[in-house]
């Protein structure tokens, strides 16, 4: 959790960062960048989480790998390595993301389903929870086939869950 806390409060720097200099765009596709080699590189965040790599290492290490970032993105990347925070480095780019979609009015919706929705239960999913949602909605959908059937939908931190596992689970307790 502690180092969660510090995560948000380094992606809101940034973002803050990002707005005052009207790079926006450019930190974005340089944290974008950086997720994308953490996600398909493993070693990266063992790399980043090693107490055996002095802090330079990590920071010329880092500066080669992405060669072509934005010169604030890779001074703030520094910042956070030489204050010991380089292990909350990928969960900061994930809430740089969240924040910076958060600014902009985005709200994401996940939509899980236990099969492929067809497009009027999207439709009607999102005008029922319309009501609740101030912004444009970005939905991703996942499927899960343990979900039986019914589906959930999770937003921020609200979830509706109108699963069939989950009411023949409330269905289990109430004989028990």
């Amino acid at each position: 959790m502690k180092s969660n806390k510090s995560a948000v409060r380094y992606a809101k720097a940034l973002l803050e960062l990002a707005l005052e200099h009207n790079k926006v765009e450019l930190i974005e596709a340089d944290i974008l960048q950086l997720l994308k080699v953490a996600h398909e590189t493993h070693d990266f965040q063992v790399f980043l989480n090693s107490p055996l790599i002095n802090i330079d290492k990590k920071i010329a290490v880092v500066k080669q790998i992405f060669p072509d970032f934005n010169q604030t993105t890779a001074d703030f990347l520094a910042l956070v390595t030489n204050n010991g925070r380089e292990s909350v480095m990928i969960d900061m780019a994930k809430q740089f993301i969240v924040q910076l979609k958060s600014h902009r009015g985005i709200v994401p919706i996940t939509i899980i389903s236990a099969q492929q929705l067809e497009d009027s239960t999207k439709q009607s999913i999102l005008s029922k929870i319309s009501g609740s949602i101030t912004g444009t909605p970005e939905i991703t959908e996942e499927i899960d086939a343990t979900l039986i059937g019914g589906f959930i939908v999770r937003m921020g931190d609200h979830q509706i869950d109108a699963s069939v596992a989950s009411q023949l689970q409330r269905l289990k307790q109430q004989f028990v």
